[in-house]
């Protein structure tokens, strides 16, 4: 890689699209976009942290008799209903800028949570909407071992 480098320099002048047209050329490297990492994210990445943290759940499975088919993990998370995300469409060809789609007017917020066990075995997903009463009808579409909820502002709470 290198050589290539010296001899990309050496035998074509620099300009403003050398880094485009050298990229093009190589192929065994491409362009690709970064995106931000939290700074705590990444530092939670230390593999002799991450090893201890099993060293440490390893043996307290061993001390208390614990078997993977009592371990779980549990996730959480939160999305707006009726929030459209940008998309790619096709339009006519008259006309500049991007196409605009109305938002729903409604915004409800709704939970999803889900577990999964250590042996694999995973739980229903337990899905909690905003609301005083659920209307069966509106989800007929859903497994039927799916858990429904309502909360007030469709959190969990206890």
């Amino acid at each position: 890689m290198a050589d290539k480098l010296l001899y990309e320099r050496e035998s074509n002048p620099t300009g403003k699209n050398w880094v485009d047209n050298f990229v093009k050329r190589t192929p065994e490297i491409r362009t690709r976009w970064s995106r931000p990492y939290d700074h705590q994210r990444a530092a939670c990445e230390d593999p002799v942290a991450i090893q201890r943290w099993f060293d440490l759940v390893q043996a307290m499975k061993q001390k208390w008799g614990i078997i993977d088919d009592d371990i779980y993990n549990f996730n959480e998370t939160g999305f707006m209903m009726g929030k459209i995300g940008s998309q790619l469409v096709i339009t006519g060809s008259e006309g500049y800028g991007k196409k605009k789609r109305v938002q729903p007017g409604n915004r409800e917020w709704v939970t999803a949570i889900q577990g999964v066990g250590a042996s694999g075995r995973r739980i229903p997903p337990f899905v909690v909407f905003a609301g005083k009463v659920l209307i069966n009808v509106w989800f007929k579409d859903l497994p039927a071992d799916w858990v429904l909820e309502v909360s007030p502002n469709g959190w969990t709470n206890n």
